[in-house]
């Protein structure tokens, strides 16, 4: 176990569900001291990902920009 990834609701609060996750990942590294990895966030809330402690992010649109639609 590495640790834990998730996406916040697209509805809610980022920053209350992150929060949320970064709890549940201390609890997580309690029993497994290993599992330091903390993979939340995208472009859109990447901010809010990064203040809950986040070791990884998802950011492609903010770098690469916006995909083309689908047909």
């Amino acid at each position: 176990l590495a640790g834990l990834m998730a996406v916040a609701p697209r509805e809610a609060d980022p920053a209350a569900a992150f929060a949320a996750l970064a709890a549940l990942a201390a609890r997580v590294r309690a029993d497994h001291p290993g599992a330091d990895v903390l993979s939340a966030g995208m472009s859109e809330d990447l901010e809010e990902a990064v203040a809950a402690g986040a070791t990884h992010l998802r950011v492609g649109r903010a770098v690469l920009g916006g995909r083309p639609p689908l047909r």
